[in-house]
């Protein structure tokens, strides 16, 4: 694979790449590139942090990067996820990597790190300070976006330091790559305006889409907002747990919150239903075939996402077909996780326990 072709694959992961140009510099250096993205044990799995991050962390390993998935149970406890209960915390990080096995991701592949691990380096807490004393109590208020909190809440002082931490994280672990979501964007610039003043190794970022919320978009939108927060106001939530697909729910849960998500006809600007038809379902099928009664026209096939986004656009796909047959996909990729859980004693055990966990935000 030639470079530019590995470029390719890295743009298809990000809805934002900031310094590509550094990346490719990197590449024809012959570089090893090190990516990287973190998740706060905080409850169920959904398809985004499941078999979403699975198909994206696919692509760049196939790019030639190398992975770390960091489990932030630390920052989960910071953040109050589970009661700051650490015990709960840590099962629920050991479920997560159950989770990205069941989905198909070749965990051999990935090098699984946990925070606990981290931040028994005295080094690591020496970076933190290093990184705090560069910054100002408003811009880590200002980074509060990234523990799903805006900048009206009261924070606790674990929360004020908690981007810090996630910058140490990025130095810490030694990236090429900050590949996160794009509601994470405030502590990645944050990380590469430090790694300058510091003379650290300045990252480069990899915004992946964030799938919105299967439910309607109502009060949460201002016409001022930026894409980033618009972004954060319209993605799905495991607080809520009708507004997104989690990865080990029934095929009869899945077909209820689809036939319930908000799905306007004609409309594909704010439409969850595309959304997991085109970053989950085309990523999984290079042929995606609509089936519906010959009354309504018969079945059509699409070989790509926007041919299926005009055909829908032009009111030749109505919004139940679109739904009943996204079910079907879905239902078919989350049935090997749901018999992974079935079938392995202490897997299901230990989902069992997880998901008797009361989820705190």
């Amino acid at each position: 694979m030639d470079i530019q072709e590995k470029l390719k694959l890295i743009q298809e992961v990000g809805e934002e790449v900031i310094g590509l140009e550094e990346i490719e510099a990197k590449l024809k250096a012959g570089q090893e590139l090190i990516a990287y993205d973190g998740f706060e044990p905080s409850g169920k799995i959904h398809i985004a942090q499941g078999l979403l991050r699975a198909i994206n962390i696919q692509k760049l390993l196939q790019a030639g990067i190398k992975f770390k998935l960091l489990v932030a149970d630390w920052h989960a406890y910071a953040n109050n996820k589970l009661g700051g209960d650490m015990a709960k915390i840590e099962k629920t990080g050991q479920y997560f990597i159950e989770v990205w096995k069941a989905c198909g991701l070749d965990v051999s592949q990935v090098e699984i790190i946990r925070s606990s691990d981290l931040v028994k380096d005295s080094n690591y807490w020496l970076l933190v300070l290093k990184i705090a004393k560069a910054s100002t109590i408003n811009r880590m208020i200002r980074c509060s976006q990234i523990m799903g909190r805006n900048e009206s809440e009261t924070l606790s002082a674990a929360q004020i330091i908690y981007p810090c931490m996630q910058t140490a994280d990025i130095f810490s672990l030694n990236v090429d790559i900050a590949q996160l979501g794009m509601d994470q964007r405030k502590v990645n610039m944050l990380a590469r305006q430090i790694a300058d003043e510091l003379g650290l190794k300045k990252p480069a970022a990899v915004h992946h889409h964030m799938l919105i919320s299967l439910q309607p978009p109502i009060d949460k939108l201002n016409s001022t907002d930026s894409k980033e927060d618009r972004t954060i106001a319209l993605k799905m939530s495991k607080s809520n747990p009708t507004s997104a697909i989690f990865m080990t729910d029934t095929k009869e849960e899945i077909y209820d919150k689809i036939k319930k998500a908000y799905c306007p006809p004609n409309d594909i600007l704010i439409n969850p239903v595309l959304e997991y038809f085109k970053y989950i379902v085309f990523a999984k099928y290079p042929q995606v075939k609509i089936n519906r009664e010959a009354k309504f026209g018969g079945n059509l096939t699409f070989d790509s996402y926007d041919k299926l986004e005009s055909a829908y656009q032009k009111g030749e796909i109505y919004p139940l077909d679109l739904k009943d047959n996204l079910s079907r996909y879905l239902d078919e990729l989350i049935s090997p996780v749901r018999d992974y859980f079935n079938n392995n004693p202490e897997a299901k055990k230990l989902k069992e326990e997880v998901e008797s966990f009361t989820i705190t935000r």
